[in-house]
């Protein structure tokens, strides 16, 4: 056994165990019981899920982030994505469902890792970003209003849960909506006093203990949306006949949720000694996390910001921390299992409805929404789409959106600019629309050259119709590559120019391009064009191409 204890003490952590960590751990850990069984509900599952997964992740998933102090636990957003993709599966196998969609969903991330894109998430912008948590936080609210009244509504979609509440007050379970308003309350006033920390702890044993006092048969209870184990939780391999294409599809989008928060949280809560975090390592750490959730039935979890901070404010120095708050959640689930099940689910709701509306900010929506009409566009598309669609559709909506203004921009921002020489130097001026007979143009261009931004130069050259030897000069200095496109309108531009005697020269070339467009490929194009590589010195290749073209145009010294 010798080799194997040796083998698992090298996966832990190299950092001594400090004191602030066995306490941040014990914070942590009882701040998760309330969150993990209200992540469990907002899946549409026994509470108990959201338990073991916030108790697997915080211990496996810990265990290897390379951001330190980045807690690993069940979250809203992953939550709402799971119960979406679990939206037409029957109650009776929605738990073992439940289970292997955490398992793929890990598996996802590990390739996510393995394949190293974690350079992509930047690519979602944050207006897409904002508007898919706004969404979230929306549907949390309007989901759980029929849990905080005790009405039974059997609509998917959130916001017509909320109608139906609104519509029919006298379905509203009077006992489980003093429960849940009992429960609200503790959670606002608390919220404003030093014990803000224990307040969802609070909103937990008061209202039960106001339920059992008054037997108050009508709440329902933790135990009565599915059976709390006791005893100490064993991993068991989930059952694969419960697969279906759709759960390979919400597992997908479990993943990009959960890949994308990680990211913001290792951007929030950075490493306290400055080492930069590897959002790769992350990746995997989060998916080592959600196979031991899936393995200890458990639901996807990911990189928490809330319980991030919380482990942060707690005086957390090192990733025991995080993993010492599931060893302490692990022992008291085995302590007090039987208590957990006698939890009224409307305090559950109103957890999760102020942990939502706490994650709206105003004002971070205000600032988007002055940033102008892409912005807003970007905003308001993926609020609605995650209020009205499955999860998984609005995420996919989401990042093609962002892929989409990410072109925009880069056909946007692109501009074109003409240097005059003057004195030896290069001085910029507005580029011409049109060129002139033997006239020598140097264009310089700011703006990606890839794909739209490809296209918006084409649409930006000088015009050489109708004129006789014109030579253009396009300067590529600090560009190490071309794609197809930009060699598709180079080619085009450089015909128009031959067809008026003309020809192109690119300066500034990196080593890089000339040998993707070797003279073969050019010979096949057609594309007839002088290279003048980049050297050391800013302009010298630049001022070589304008020396050699008036040679070309026969311009006489001035």
């Amino acid at each position: 056994m010798k080799p194997v204890f040796r083998r698992l003490r090298g996966l832990l952590p190299r950092e001594r165990i400090q004191r602030a960590d066995v306490f941040a751990g014990l914070s942590g850990a009882v701040a998760s019981v309330p969150d993990g069984m209200a992540a469990g509900a907002l899946a549409g599952v026994s509470p108990v899920h959201g338990l073991y997964a916030s108790m697997a992740g915080r211990v496996f998933g810990g265990s290897t982030t390379s951001t330190r102090l980045m807690v690993v636990t069940a979250t809203s957003a992953s939550a709402l994505a799971a119960g979406s993709a679990l939206a037409e599966v029957a109650p009776e196998q929605r738990s073992a469902a439940l289970i292997l969609l955490t398992l793929f969903a890990g598996c996802v991330m590990i390739a996510a890792a393995v394949l190293r894109l974690g350079r992509y998430t930047r690519f979602v912008s944050h207006s897409v970003m904002t508007g898919f948590l706004a969404g979230i936080a929306a549907n949390i609210v309007f989901g759980q209003l029929a849990q905080l009244t005790g009405v039974s509504a059997g609509s998917s979609i959130a916001l017509l849960k909320a109608v139906h509440v609104l519509t029919h007050p006298g379905d509203i379970d009077i006992p489980s909506l003093v429960v849940g308003l009992f429960a609200l309350g503790l959670l606002l006033v608390l919220a404003r006093t030093r014990w803000r920390l224990v307040a969802p702890l609070a909103a937990l044993v008061f209202p039960t203990v106001l339920m059992v006092a008054l037997g108050w048969g009508s709440v329902t209870r933790v135990s009565d949306v599915g059976a709390i184990p006791s005893g100490f939780p064993l991993p068991r391999i989930p059952d694969p006949a419960a697969l279906t294409p759709s759960l390979l599809g919400g597992a997908a989008a479990v993943a990009v949720i959960v890949l994308v928060q990680g990211a913001g949280v290792a951007q929030a809560v950075p490493n306290r000694d400055g080492s930069p975090s590897d959002p790769n390592r992350d990746f995997a750490a989060q998916g080592v996390g959600n196979i031991a959730a899936a393995l200890f039935r458990g639901m996807p979890v990911g990189g928490s910001l809330g319980q991030t901070a919380l482990n942060t404010t707690a005086g957390a120095h090192t990733r025991w921390g995080a993993i010492l708050s599931g060893a302490w959640l692990l022992g008291i689930l085995v302590a007090f299992a039987p208590l957990v099940g006698k939890v009224p689910m409307p305090t559950l709701a109103a957890i999760l409805i102020v942990a939502a509306a706490g994650a709206l900010e105003p004002g971070g929506l205000s600032a988007i929404w002055s940033s102008g009409s892409t912005s807003r566009i970007a905003l308001a598309a993926t609020f609605l789409a995650t209020l009205l669609l499955p999860v998984s559709a609005a995420v996919g909506i989401g990042v093609a959106l962002s892929l989409i203004l990410q072109l925009n921009r880069e056909a946007l921002d692109l501009r074109v600019v003409r240097l005059r020489v003057d004195n030896g130097h290069l001085v910029e001026v507005p580029a011409p629309i049109r060129l002139d007979d033997h006239e020598i143009v140097i264009l310089d261009v700011y703006g990606s050259l890839f794909y739209a931004g490809a296209r918006t130069l084409q649409a930006n050259l000088p015009d050489p119709t109708g004129t006789h030897g014109p030579v253009v000069i396009l300067r590529l200095r600090g560009r190490t590559s071309a794609s197809a496109t930009f060699l598709a309108v180079v080619g085009d531009y450089v015909r128009r120019l031959e067809n008026a005697g003309g020809a192109l020269y690119l300066s500034g070339v990196d080593p890089r391009i000339r040998e993707r467009w070797t003279d073969n490929l050019l010979d096949r194009q057609g594309v007839r064009v002088e290279f003048f590589p980049a050297t050391p010195t800013i302009g010298e290749s630049t001022l070589a191409a304008y020396a050699q073209a008036r040679i070309r145009v026969h311009e006489p010294d001035t």
